[in-house]
């Protein structure tokens, strides 16, 4: 699977799954635009791809900021000449009780994990509609589908909504021969995953998840980037409007039942 004269953009690109997609689609010979409210981060990933032969520009981006992401696309383009993919990517998680969540803490979810997905994709249709081409592909999760997580009502209501604006952009879009897919992840192990975890909290939240994955493994950033690679190559080429679990056959799906 290869991407050989392809452009794509990948939000949240700096760290962890986004990170993971850029240097695989890079590897495989796209051009690609590392777009991250961390331009320093981005930076220093984007030098390490073109430092083995890759091809990488950082941008900094706030993707709940729909100019600054209307400036992203123009940026790709006017840098590489084209846009062929791109990857909603970028994400939050902010935990409270429902009856607790405050208005900032949902409003903050909304924007960054659903909303983004929005103007990513208002922004690139332009130019995938008048190349007759292109594959967007959104990172949703397993919590926008199932009962997952006490407290994260404001997560689960973002990532469903990825996934129905997935299947809406392949329907309007598919005349124009634009693909649109979205990857839903289970537990995997990235420093977001960690971040809001003591070290305790975080062992003992991955070993519950390899005690209810049917592979007995928690995930990896490369897993989900070996499944955005399929769907941003020529292999898939009759798969559109589809949710991808990544997530090892996660059997359990019952709900935490409180906050770690």
């Amino acid at each position: 699977m290869e991407l050989q004269g392809k452009t794509a953009i990948v939000t949240g690109a700096a760290q962890g799954i986004g990170e993971a997609i850029a240097r695989k689609f890079a590897s495989r010979g796209a051009a690609v635009a590392i777009g991250d409210i961390n331009l320093d981060k981005a930076r220093q990933v984007a030098a390490d791809i073109n430092k083995y032969k890759g091809k990488a520009a950082a941008f900094k981006v706030d993707v709940s900021n729909k100019t600054e992401i209307d400036q992203l696309v123009k940026n790709t383009v006017e840098s590489f000449g084209a846009v062929h993919i791109l990857v909603n990517n970028a994400g939050i998680g902010r935990r409270q009780p429902l009856h607790e969540m405050t208005e900032e803490c949902w409003e903050a979810v909304l924007n960054i994990d659903l909303k983004s997905v929005f103007y990513g994709t208002q922004a690139v249709l332009p130019y995938m509609k008048k190349q007759r081409s292109g594959r967007i592909i959104n990172i949703s999760s397993v919590v926008g589908i199932d009962l997952f997580m006490v407290g994260s009502a404001n997560y689960a209501a973002a990532k469903a909504g990825v996934i129905q604006l997935t299947r809406f952009t392949a329907m309007e879009a598919g005349r124009y021969g634009i693909y649109a897919n979205a990857i839903a992840p289970g537990v995997i192990a990235t420093e977001i995953a960690t971040a809001r975890r003591s070290k305790e909290e975080a062992e003992r939240w991955f070993e519950e998840a390899k005690e209810r994955c049917s592979l007995g493994r928690v995930g990896t950033a490369e897993d989900v980037a070996n499944v955005a690679l399929f769907l941003a190559s020529d292999a898939c080429s009759y798969v559109t409007g589809q949710v991808i679990r990544v997530d090892g056959g996660r059997q359990d799906r019952s709900m935490d039942r409180a906050l770690p």
